[in-house]
């Protein structure tokens, strides 16, 4: 997949899965727009897309700033060009039962991880419908489906980014708009947010397994990117999707006894945290966190779709070939003394 002459916006673009994201539409030729809060990855994840070829321009945007978000939208059209594609990826979360949640901790996330989409989704459509074309790329998760304790405000902002392209998504049916909206649900990935995500757990916070490497997730959008599905679940754990549907008791009481310890771990629960909730951290990650034994380097599901896809393409291109030619055969005998 070329991205070439493509101008991209990745927001929570300088770690994690969007770090790795920023790198994958890089390597495929696009110019990125990077949107995050740390200056300091700002500036070492734009001089990574200049050392794979591409032209990057890094703005320092928190993404539950509706007018932060817009400015930097006109500034990237100013300076990159049209917008093609925007990826919404930017988050927050808390550790913690709900009783033990504040609610101006639930607000942020709702703010960063809800709202950071709506914003940078609106900003989008301002440029994109007018246009006639376009991507907007949505970051979903597995929590959409199935939510889990210890993350019931990230859990519901998933929920409802879900509901909102849902919507969006017949209203612009409605228009007859050429503008694409899709989503990518994600499992657990090997992020850096599992050191920095703000804890009121016992335990050092964790993925609940299985767990996959971000640039298996960056591989999934740019495929979005360019195909526009509906949805693609990425290593989406299937069974307990279904167990939830059919049995959606017998589903919450293994959540209950599995998720509280699964999802904390006592090596290293004793070291003070800084958290990202309200600023950055000022730490050089990158894309991966600490769980590079555990994290999966592939998924199966995601190789088999992209290969159908890849197959797909192939059968329409030879039968299109094979029906030209008959065609042509037909006029040619058509003609013929």
């Amino acid at each position: 997949m070329s991205f070439r002459k493509r101008v991209v916006v990745v927001t929570g673009g300088t770690a994690g899965i969007g770090r790795a994201t920023v790198q994958a539409f890089a390597r495929a030729g696009a110019s990125v727009a990077i949107l995050a809060r740390d200056p300091g990855r700002l500036d070492a994840t734009a001089r990574e897309v200049r050392e794979l070829g591409g032209r990057a321009l890094a703005l320092e945007v928190d993404v539950a700033d509706s007018g932060a978000v817009e400015s930097a939208a006109a500034r990237i059209e100013t300076e990159l060009g049209p917008i093609d594609i925007w990826v919404n990826n930017a988050m927050a979360s808390v550790f913690a039962p709900v009783t033990e949640l504040s609610a101006g901790e639930i607000r942020r996330v709702t703010e960063v991880t809800y709202l950071g989409a709506v914003h940078g989704t609106q900003a989008a459509l301002r440029r994109m419908v007018a246009r006639n074309r376009g991507t907007i790329v949505q970051i979903g998760s597995t929590l959409a489906f199935r939510a889990i304790p210890l993350q019931a405000p990230y859990c519901a902002a998933k929920h409802a980014i879900k509901a909102f392209s849902e919507s969006l998504r017949i209203e612009l049916r409605h228009a007859r708009s050429r503008v694409r909206i899709t989503q990518v649900h994600l499992p657990a990935v090997n992020t850096p947010q599992f050191d920095w995500t703000r804890s009121k757990l016992a335990g050092r916070p964790r993925p609940l397994p299985p767990i996959f490497q971000p640039e298996i997730a960056a591989r999934a959008i740019l495929y979005a990117a360019h195909y526009a599905p509906r949805g693609l679940k990425v290593g989406m754990p299937v069974s307990l999707i279904w167990l939830n549907t059919l049995l959606p008791g017998a589903s919450d009481r293994h959540l209950a006894r599995a998720a509280y310890t699964r999802q904390q771990e006592r090596a290293g629960a004793d070291r003070p945290r800084a958290d990202n909730l309200y600023r950055p951290v000022d730490w050089n990650v990158g894309a991966h966190g600490r769980f590079d034994d555990e994290a999966a380097e592939r998924s199966r599901a995601l190789d088999v779709r992209l290969s159908a896809r890849s197959w797909a393409t192939t059968a329409v291109a030879a039968a299109s070939v094979i029906g030209a030619a008959v065609i042509l055969k037909r006029l040619g005998d058509a003609v013929a003394p």
